[in-house]
């Protein structure tokens, strides 16, 4: 007979609840769970959200406020730089281009020809005149000198020299003078026309790329101002990935690093980017960087403002020792077997592992620090 037996054979009849308890508290002490450190890849991500964009994708705004009078492009359209989007609305502007094609023709130096042409006419009769008035000066003087005329005479002479001689030279100087009066008021009024037209165009929205129109944000009516988004213009067939990034990883990301890529449109597909450029500003309100990426292996279709979420791999180690994550106490010890505690020194994390640099190897037994 078993010493349990005889116990119970000594106290008599025992009661079957009593006896279960027993039993569970005999046979429920298991031995603690420990495991091994082992060797794996083991890669670290930064978590990153976004969306697809086109290549040089942008909002379009007008410098002009009114109504929309004419959308000339439809969304899809593709368009070259300087393709007419829509137009606004403006009896002013158009009245002042008007007006300002009417002062340039009017300034127009072909317009003053015949002011110029009769100042030189002018100057031909001053100079004709003056070189008449001087013979006769020369022949007044030479008959004086022969004790011929009057001194009155000579001195007639040479008042009509000086008159023709300073009236030819007045001619010379109006002549000058209505040259650059005519030059000045021609660039001037040229220079008016070129503003105007400026600002009328101004109330056409023109693309500033080749590429599509990928939306028009207003429709034919609408008031409008330069606060006002009117379209979305981008490249065509060329995407591009914009990604935020919290401030506390933006210090691990660079360039040319690989990002894999999932998508809602594409569920259960995996793509692949790397990145091209990390803004160097924080956004103050969202506490995140703007860093772009590029596809290395895109979706077969692609459309602005899709959503994303993206791992951008930082760190990639072959065949590294690892233990389970939660493994780790304080970031940096482990338990043994035996119960001590040695500290490690921990390389990259993951949500379920760490990397073990110094400290144990792969034959050093760890006991789960929440057992």
């Amino acid at each position: 007979m078993s010493k349990t037996s005889q116990l119970f054979s000594r106290i008599g009849p025992v009661p079957t609840l009593f006896l279960a308890a027993f039993l569970i508290f005999s046979c429920g002490k298991t031995e603690e769970e420990v495991t091994y450190p082992e060797r794996k890849s083991l890669t670290e991500s930064v978590y990153a959200s976004g969306l697809v964009k086109a290549k040089d994708q942008y909002e379009a705004f007008t410098f002009a406020s009114g109504p929309i009078q004419e959308i000339l492009v439809d969304e899809g359209d593709t368009v070259k730089v300087g393709t007419p989007i829509l137009q606004v609305f403006s009896d002013r502007e158009k009245l002042g281009r008007e007006s300002a094609q009417l002062s340039q023709s009017y300034a127009d130096q072909s317009a003053n020809q015949s002011r110029i042409r009769d100042l030189e006419l002018a100057i031909s009769l001053a100079k004709s005149k003056k070189q008449n008035d001087s013979l006769l000066l020369v022949r007044q003087r030479r008959l004086w000198a022969q004790g011929i005329g009057t001194a009155v005479e000579l001195e007639q002479r040479e008042l009509n020299f000086q008159n023709s001689k300073t009236a030819y030279e007045s001619a010379l100087l109006r002549y000058g003078d209505l040259k650059r009066e005519v030059e000045f008021n021609s660039k001037s009024a040229s220079k008016n026309l070129a503003i105007s037209d400026v600002l009328v165009g101004e109330y056409i929205l023109k693309s500033k790329i080749d590429g599509v129109v990928y939306s028009i944000l207003k429709e034919k009516g609408e008031m409008v101002s330069p606060q006002t988004p009117l379209a979305i213009i981008g490249s065509a067939g060329e995407f591009l990935l914009e990604l935020q990034v919290d401030e506390y990883d933006i210090s691990k990301v660079e360039v040319d690093q690989r990002v894999m890529v999932n998508m809602d449109s594409f569920k259960e597909q995996v793509f692949e980017a790397k990145i091209s450029r990390i803004y160097p500003i924080m956004d103050s309100k969202s506490k995140s960087f703007t860093v772009e990426a590029i596809f290395t292996k895109a979706p077969p279709k692609l459309f602005p403002n899709l959503t994303l979420e993206a791992n951008i791999l930082t760190q990639v180690k072959e065949e590294t020792l690892v233990i389970p994550r939660n493994y780790l106490i304080q970031d940096d010890r482990v338990i043994l077997e035996n119960g001590d505690t040695v500290q490690v020194k921990v390389g990259i994390k993951t949500y379920q592992f760490a990397e073990i640099l110094e400290g144990i190897t792969e034959k050093t037994a760890l006991k789960n620090p929440i057992q």
